[in-house]
């Protein structure tokens, strides 16, 4: 049967239909209160009219559907499948990189880190935190304190030596064997637990215990240690009491829209003040109708979202909002509303998110360079590092098939390239075509030097390469006894970028991302002043070869002449008593006969 007999047959039940092409990839994947009802309207003319369904029916083969109890699962299945099947004509959220958590790993020795994706592998989240540095604020704190490392170290195997960490005095140090006993390393996690949960009563009892029992026992630096983290714990919980009391948590939205490119900004407004904004952008939607597309984008970011606000507000209303009101309430525990405010100070702050969401269009699209701080603003948090980097400092392995083997490093700072810092590099140690092992080399050589020298490292180390060249890269700082140094790569091909100890959390930002065009200009920069570097090795060692090949003329002669001359043919145009300047008598005889013996092709 054709596709307008199939959806006579649907129920009129409630449920999910899918729009799949011959070869049955999912085209769009839509819910509906009535199935056979919502299915059939996309055959009347009206819709076919339209830009989108009229290309979407004229590309479908097939429809199927499955049923559910209610709208509400509806909403729900709809969303699984979105993200499941990735359909062409979908609103996909895909930067959906959102709060910030802290992670509290469920090892032998837990540590803490701070993430953006939640993940069911037995470790313990604790968040969202509003503004995003509150949540590095917080891990900065628990490794003061508590002494809880966020290092990458692998604690299976034992140290023979603690990092900078320990000896600073924020790591109880449990890679090496005897720093530290299990049963003070769990009280510790245990307050860290506490904390991060808002158990303060039960800590500060704790600690108090542990402030008077170390001072009874003359323990003065542990007990004044304590006594620092109580005062700081009551402080941090007086200021969560004042904020829980004083507002509602609202979540703002707002877009600007030309189509195929649509820009959106989130505020973020946490006990009446606007804590934090996000952006998000879409360059593949022929068209643009707000209703919808806010429909399927608020199901994308709250149904698979930990935190949702108890308010939300939208530029327009939309056919499901009361069915996802339901369903985000059950998740929540408690009552949340959408709403689309018509006037007043809520309104005025929906258009300001509209003006925003006008900016970053103009930002993304328009090709307007962001301001040094912006950006690095924007690596900060989209490499989801601790602090934004003023220096980094980008290395690239060239050589033809294991041959004349070099390096570069090259230099981004505050927001320039800075050519006096390069740096050129013969690998010495590698034999044949391996890159990792040429990357470790360099990486070991470059920041020995700089720790023999006490210089500051740079705020991110990039590597042109994928998780190989990453891994080479950060077993060797490992073996320096770096051990928190920020580090990414950026593999050629496909352009993820990879930030080590988030390997299995790729970075992949569109074609228009300026964090992405920023390390593409450094990454292709570091292959240029690599390639440069290697051709002109190669073209030194064939000329110094050929020179070389001429009977009583060694290489390091052959080097002397190419150094002071520049090329084989000015050598062989100088004159005898020129060469005897250079060389030396018997060398000038030899090449001057050599010359006349063998003239130069026209």
């Amino acid at each position: 049967m054709d596709l307008s007999e199939k959806i006579g047959t649907f129920p009129g039940n409630p449920g999910v239909y899918l729009w799949k092409d011959a070869a049955g990839t999912v085209l769009y994947v839509g819910k509906a209160k009535n199935l056979r009802n919502r299915v059939r309207s996309y055959l009347s003319e009206e819709k076919l009219a339209e830009a989108k369904t009229g290309t979407l029916v004229s590309e479908a083969a097939d429809v199927e559907y499955i049923l559910v109890d209610n709208e509400k699962e509806a909403l729900a299945l709809e969303n699984n499948l979105i993200k499941q099947f990735k359909p062409r004509f979908n609103v996909l959220l895909r930067d959906d990189k959102t709060y910030p958590y802290i992670k509290l790993t469920r090892e032998r020795y837990p540590r803490v880190y701070v993430t953006r994706r939640l993940r069911k592998d037995g470790a313990s989240y604790f968040g969202p935190y509003f503004p995003g540095n509150l949540a590095y604020r917080l891990v900065h704190f628990i490794n003061r304190y508590f002494k809880i490392p966020s290092c990458k170290v692998d604690l299976t195997r034992k140290h023979a030596s603690p990092c900078l960490q320990y000896h600073i005095g924020r790591c109880l140090g449990p890679c090496v064997e005897g720093l530290v006993s299990d049963e003070t390393y769990a009280a510790a996690v245990r307050d860290v637990r506490h904390f991060l949960e808002g158990k303060t009563k039960d800590l500060l009892r704790d600690l108090r215990q542990r402030m008077e029992a170390a001072s009874e026992e003359l323990r003065f630096e542990e007990a004044a240690r304590l006594r620092d983290v109580i005062a700081t714990v009551e402080e941090m919980e007086q200021k969560q009491k004042m904020a829980a009391a004083s507002g509602e948590n609202i979540d703002i939205f707002a877009s600007y829209a030309e189509p195929p490119l649509v820009a959106v900004n989130l505020f973020h407004l946490r006990n009446g003040r606007i804590v934090d904004r996000h952006e998000y952008f879409w360059e593949d939607r022929d068209s643009f109708e707000e209703p919808e597309f806010f429909s399927a984008l608020l199901k994308q970011f709250y149904l698979d979202q930990q935190f949702i606000p108890n308010i939300v507000h939208v530029p327009v209303d939309f056919e499901d909002r009361e069915a996802l009101e339901q369903l985000l309430s059950e998740k929540r525990g408690a009552k949340v509303e959408i709403h689309t405010p018509q006037r007043g100070q809520k309104r005025a702050m929906v258009e300001l998110a509209a003006t925003n969401a006008r900016h970053s269009f103009d930002a993304r699209f328009r090709v307007r360079k962001p301001t040094e701080a912006a950006m690095k603003e924007a690596l900060r948090d989209t490499l989801n590092l601790e602090e934004a980097p003023h220096r980094i400092e980008c290395f690239d392995i060239s050589h033809i098939q294991g041959t004349d083997k070099v390096a570069s490093m090259v230099v981004w700072e505050d927001g320039r390239m800075k050519k006096a810092d390069y740096r050129k590099f013969i690998i010495q140690t590698v034999a044949g075509n391996d890159d990792f092992a040429s990357m470790h080399e360099v990486v070991t050589r470059r920041y020995r030097r700089l720790l023999d020298e006490e210089k500051p490292l740079p705020g991110l180390i990039l590597i042109d390469g994928g998780l190989g060249q990453l891994h080479a890269a950060a077993d060797a700082l490992e073996k320096l006894g770096i051990i928190n140094q920020p580090l990414a790569s950026i593999a050629k091909r496909e352009e993820i970028i990879y930030v080590y100890g988030q390997e299995s959390e790729p970075v992949h930002l569109d074609r228009f991302h300026p964090v992405l065009h920023l390390i593409q200009t450094i990454r292709d920069e570091a292959h240029r002043f690599a390639v440069t570097f290697h051709r002109a090795r190669r073209q030194s060692s064939r000329l110094a070869t050929e020179l070389s090949e001429i009977p009583g003329i060694g290489e390091k002669t052959a080097a002397k002449l190419l150094k002071h001359y520049g090329s084989v043919e000015r050598v062989r145009n100088a004159t005898e008593s020129d060469l005897l300047q250079v060389a030396g008598r018997a060398v000038a005889k030899r090449l001057i006969a050599y010359f006349s013996a063998s003239p130069a092709t026209p």
